[in-house]
């Protein structure tokens, strides 16, 4: 499940399934929020469909709302977060190699993975937990903020980052890649309509998810 924009108050959110590529719900929406969310796979499940597992790109507090159904944070969803703080060409040696760490995800199992930022912490705590004074205050601050940043979201996604490897059974996909390529296939057909007003745009949008 994704949601991609069209304007800043105006979204489609997807619901798909990942085995067969049919569109099990969509809904427009001014705004990503986990309760639209919830409330899809709440009318997902009142028609009757049974769901077995969730692939999502890990907007914060929508874990904590399916905690019976196994959720798969999506990986390079992961990489962009870890990549918008440390940006793509990070100057410190830690902040290099946590980043080339994260690039490896979709390559390597949970285990490795795991070793890999166990390996990265043994060597980098010091810095990480570095902190630096204000003059003017006497209060401390830690001094690499964004690297902390980066650590503590890859920490806090990890018990969803190999749901797909725990449960081989369920044949999840470990991306919303096929959601998101959808989207953008959408958006390029758009931009050979501009001008559209929004309720033709919705008709088109229609037309395309039933295609």
């Amino acid at each position: 499940m994704d949601t991609t924009y069209f304007g800043r108050s105006f979204c489609v959110m997807v619901f798909k399934n990942s085995h067969d590529g049919a569109v099990l719900y969509k809904q427009y929406v001014r705004n990503e929020t986990n309760s639209l969310y919830l409330a899809g796979i709440s009318e997902i499940v009142r028609r009757g469909i049974t769901i077995q597992g969730i692939v999502c790109d890990g907007k914060r507090g929508l874990f904590a709302l399916f905690d019976d159904i196994p959720i798969q944070m999506c990986h390079f969803h992961m990489i962009k977060i870890v990549q918008r703080y440390l940006t793509r060409k990070p100057k410190n040696q830690a902040s290099i190699e946590l980043k080339k760490l994260t690039l490896k995800l979709t390559k390597q199992t949970k285990m490795e993975f795991v070793n890999s930022l166990n390996d990265w912490l043994l060597r980098w705590s010091d810095y990480l937990n570095e902190r630096s004074k204000r003059p003017s205050t006497g209060k401390t601050y830690y001094t690499h903020k964004t690297l902390r940043s980066a650590y503590l979201s890859l920490t806090r996604h990890l018990p969803y980052l190999f749901t797909f490897e725990d449960h081989q059974e369920l044949m999840m996909p470990n991306t919303t890649n096929a959601l998101d390529g959808q989207f953008a296939d959408l958006k390029n057909k758009l931009r050979n309509h501009n001008g559209l007003s929004k309720e033709r745009k919705i008709k088109y949008i229609d037309g395309f998810f039933k295609a």
